[in-house]
């Protein structure tokens, strides 16, 4: 045991006597009381007879034990064991409360002496106990009286979570079980704490019958023995901790048996099992620098008998180096020999890591500061001696000599100076530190814009002092200067920004009305843009973003307004148009602008445009009812297919009011219960497996109807619906497959579609994996169906979302392959495991040999990848046939079953997965 732990427990003032034993039953330490008494020379003695007592008490328990010795002739004490946290034994304690010179008046006298012990004597029948005295040294009887049989009395003053095992030892003991009653428990002190009592007694009458009438016994205050074994049970765990967290551990070395011991905590530092048998397989494991390093340390510590420390490598193969710092003890017997080598070892490459890297951010630091013309100074609060860095200097313009804070300010402007000083004069009474941006003039006259930040610098041996960093921003200054003046125009483009075009309309109209002129307003969105940027990079946008604007700008008269509006939108106000369909030739001539492709290299890009016009009248007066209008307009022609325009009307606002019913609606729909699923079986190709199902989202609303998918879900995607949808979706699937399951039918998986809003939810996949978890389905029974424009976008919250599902075996579909943006870069980048081609192709390959060349390419690409490709939409056999020969593995479509109710799919299920159920089954396809 830890020398230091068992001396800082000996150190505790007890009456009792205390003797610490090790393992075997050898002294280890003892407390004066102890010692006084000669207890540890007795026990030393009768160990023999111990041991069968140590034994009981490794078993847990207190263990009572007689002695030879003392003044009455023998002692009566106790033996415990202590064991640390894991269960391990790690010493045995000895204790004999209070020994006394000699015996002196009665047992009741004898126990009021003893302080922490006394006697009770408990009359059964009437439930009543005398004891010896109250913790307030008053005897007395019990307060209250109890049912017979039901120990009230006895037990009133145990701590509720100790008395059901009171209660139980002494029933056992009443009902002859044992020849002593021993029980140990907290018990309430008149001061209000919980003091442990180690109580024990016996029956000493019965009725003929065998009916215990009387028992008495005692009570033994163990409340110091409690605390001393807490501590020291805490002191080993504490030191355990405190290793782990400094990643530390023990050893020991035996000059005698040449044995190393080493501590838990080391070998698993270490990585290893056991400890080296010898100091050479050790030696073996390190680097041999290192190697030579400890060999040295080692033959001059043996020599001197002194202390070392010295770092070690230790090579650890593919996983690096482990850097440690190793510590050596030795013990000396008294003739100057070693009798043991006691060392620690630490694991430092971390701090090793962390030194490196404050070194290198040192270097790095000096270079900046050289780079960025960052110079400092440092200014002592009382006596404003100030020292400047030569960068400082250089930015000030002046030679380096000696110059005090006064001179320094004098070169800047009053303003400066003031701050400046208000500034020293905040952060030295407590306050935070600051930036100022100030301006001074060199000798020379040019005039300079510095960046200050101020902190105060508390060192131990130093005096208190400012520490200033100067940054020259003037031409940062300039630039704002000019910006200042740019702050109506778009910088990427040049145009004029919503701010000045708003100035530029209003003048427009006011004018067309004082002329009473038309007016037309024109809101243009490019098609495609957000693809071509997220998949090319900004850059790429921003130069395609500048090469649509001056196309569309060369199509617009002078007398014209064009702005840009935001992102990938721009405005055109035409002024006195001679008539209003003249608007729409305009947007024409817009259109075609974009027509051409644009080249940056090697990548061909080609954006469209979608236009929305709103005509100046009655109704829309000012610039927002303008924008409003041509904004429902675009909304209107992006609906209309795209790249094409449309005038503002009642259709289109009908359209967007439409859209903000099914938003309000869909909040909330989840609760309503308007949301189900229909099932469609996807067959294999062979018929030689179960089938799969891909459970298909529906949505009724009552009083309405069924509302499509692809009307509802992009607007629950827009408004962030989706997600909750999508785990509702997720949930509902995962527990009809789970029950599905349970009834014995059989089916390979269950897919699911996912939207690319869910996938950039953080969190997302983790979701997935406690749905399943939740309702007992296993996450490679689930398959997720994205499309490819979910994939497009490679981020780290993609790659993470990723990474959890491919963990847990989650398996990927790309859905409706082929129709969106096709770079197949991706589908080496993500787990994919499906290709779904989609229905378009599929519906086309009878009659389209391009078409069906195309189906062939996908599933000769899905096969070259490693992946299953599955058709759907397949409704006929002859379809059904082509694919087989082009070698699909998967088909799905009215074949073999439209979407199914739950009941209906499980009727399909339990007839082999090959009936053909009515169409009419489900409402919506």
């Amino acid at each position: 045991m830890d020398q230091g732990i068992i001396a800082s427990l000996l150190q505790h003032p007890l009456a009792s006597a205390l003797v610490i034993l090790d393992r075997t039953g050898r002294p280890l330490a003892a407390n004066p009381v102890a010692r006084e008494h000669g207890l540890p020379a007795t026990v030393a003695a009768y160990g023999e007879l111990l041991e069968s007592l140590r034994l009981l008490a490794a078993d847990g328990g207190l263990v009572p034990c007689q002695l030879p010795g003392g003044p009455r002739g023998r002692f009566d004490g106790w033996l415990r064991a202590v064991h640390d946290p894991d269960g391990h034994l790690l010493a045995f304690t000895l204790s004999v409360p209070e020994p006394v010179a000699a015996y002196a008046g009665s047992r009741w006298e004898l126990a009021l002496d003893h302080a922490g012990h006394g006697l009770w004597d408990w009359d059964l029948p009437r439930d009543a106990v005398t004891r010896s005295r109250r913790w307030d040294d008053v005897p007395r009887e019990a307060d209250e009286a109890a049912p017979a049989g039901e120990g009230s009395a006895l037990l009133s003053q145990v701590h509720p979570d100790d008395q059901l095992a009171v209660r139980s030892a002494l029933n056992a003991h009443l009902r002859g079980e044992g020849e002593v009653y021993t029980a140990q428990y907290r018990i309430r002190h008149p001061e209000g704490d919980w003091r442990w009592v180690l109580d024990r007694g016996r029956v000493v009458a019965r009725t003929v019958d065998g009916q215990p009438l009387r028992m008495v016994g005692t009570h033994t205050d163990i409340q110091a023995q409690k605390e001393m074994e807490a501590q020291l049970l805490e002191q080993q765990l504490h030191l355990r901790e405190a290793q782990r967290i400094a990643s530390m551990g023990s050893w020991s070395w035996d000059p005698d048996g040449r044995q190393f011991w080493w501590s838990p905590e080391l070998l698993a530092l270490l990585g290893v099992s056991r400890a080296p048998g010898s100091r050479r397989h050790w030696l073996r494991l390190l680097a041999p620098a290192s190697r030579t390093e400890l060999q040295r340390a080692w033959r001059r510590l043996l020599r001197d008998g002194k202390p070392a420390t010295l770092d070690l490598e230790l090579p650890r193969g593919s996983e690096g180096v482990l850097y440690l710092r190793l510590w050596m003890q030795p013990l000396l017997r008294p003739d100057g020999r070693m009798q043991r080598l006691l060392g620690q070892v630490q694991n430092v490459t971390e701090q090793h890591q962390t030194d490196a890297l404050i070194r290198w951010r040192t270097e790095l630091l000096n270079r900046v500061s050289a780079l960025g013309r960052i110079g400092g100074c440092e200014i002592e609060v009382g006596t404003r001696n100030m020292q400047w860095t030569e960068e400082c200097y250089r930015i000030h313009g002046l030679r380096k000599e000696p110059i005090s804070l006064d001179q320094a300010l004098a070169l800047y402007t009053q303003d400066s100076r003031d701050s400046f000083e208000a500034a020293l004069a905040r952060i030295a009474d407590g306050g935070l530190p600051e930036q100022l941006d100030l301006c001074f003039y060199r000798h020379s006259g040019l005039r300079i814009w510095v960046q200050v930040l101020i902190e105060l610098d508390h060192r131990d041996g130093l005096p208190t002092r400012f520490v200033v960093l100067f940054r020259d921003i003037t031409r940062e200054r300039e630039a704002n200067e000019r910006i200042e003046l740019l702050a109506h125009y778009d910088l990427l483009t040049g145009l004029p920004n919503r701010m000045l075009l708003r100035e530029q309309t209003a003048e427009a109209i006011e004018e067309a009305r004082d002329r009473n002129a038309s007016l037309a307003m024109l809101f243009i969105d490019l098609d495609g843009f957000k693809t071509i940027n997220d998949t090319f990079g900004h850059a790429t946008g921003d130069t395609l973003l500048k090469a649509a604007a001056a196309r569309l700008h060369q199509a617009l008269r002078n007398a014209d307004l064009f702005g840009r509006f935001s992102g990938d939108e721009f405005i055109v106000v035409l002024r006195d148009l001679a008539d209003p369909e003249d608007a729409g030739h305009v947007a024409r001539k817009l259109i075609a602008s974009l027509a051409e492709p644009l080249q940056r290299g090697d990548i061909t890009l080609k954006v469209g445009a979608s236009v929305g016009i709103a005509m100046l009248d009655d109704t829309r007066s000012d610039f927002d009812s303008l924008l409003r209008a041509a904004d429902a307009a675009m909304y209107a022609a992006k609906e209309a297919g795209r790249n094409t325009y449309q005038y503002y009307s009642q259709d289109a606002l009908a359209r967007i009011q439409r859209k903000l019913e099914i938003e309000h609606a869909l909040l909330g729909a989840i609760e309503r219960e308007e949301f189900s699923l229909a099932y469609q079986p996807l067959m294999h190709a062979a018929h030689d497996q179960p089938p799969a199902i891909e459970a298909l989202l529906r949505w009724h609303r009552p009083g309405i109807g069924y509302c499509s998918p692809a009307e509802f879900i992009p607007i629950a995607e827009k408004c962030g619906e989706i997600v909750r949808i999508g785990d509702w979706v997720l949930t509902e699937a995962c527990r009809q497959a789970a029950a599905w399951d349970r009834a014995g039918l059989k089916f390979e998986r269950i897919a699911v579609n996912v939207s690319a809003v869910q996938l950039r939810d953080r969190g997302f996949a983790e979701r997935v994996i406690e749905i399943c978890h939740a309702h007992g389905w296993p996450p490679s029974r689930l398959e997720l169906e994205l499309t490819e424009s979910a994939l497009i976008r490679d981020t780290d919250v993609l790659r993470d979302c990723f990474d959890v599902l491919e963990r847990h075996g989650v398996p990927l579909a790309v859905d409706d392959f082929g129709t969106g943006f096709s770079n197949l870069h991706y589908l080496n980048r993500f787990p994919v495991g499906r290709l779904k081609i989609d229905r378009s192709f599929v519906q086309g390959m009878l009659h389209d040999a391009g078409t069906a060349e195309v189906t062939q390419a996908i599933v000769h690409l899905g096969h070259a990848l490693g992946m299953k490709v599955v058709a759907e939409g397949v409704e006929t056999e002859q379809e059904e046939a082509l694919l087989r020969r082009q070698g699909c593995d998967e088909i799905q479509g009215y074949l073999y079953s439209r979407p199914l109710t739950p009941r209906d799919l499980a009727q399909f299920l339990k007839l082999g997965g090959t009936a053909t159920l009515p169409r009419e089954v489900v409402a919506l396809p």
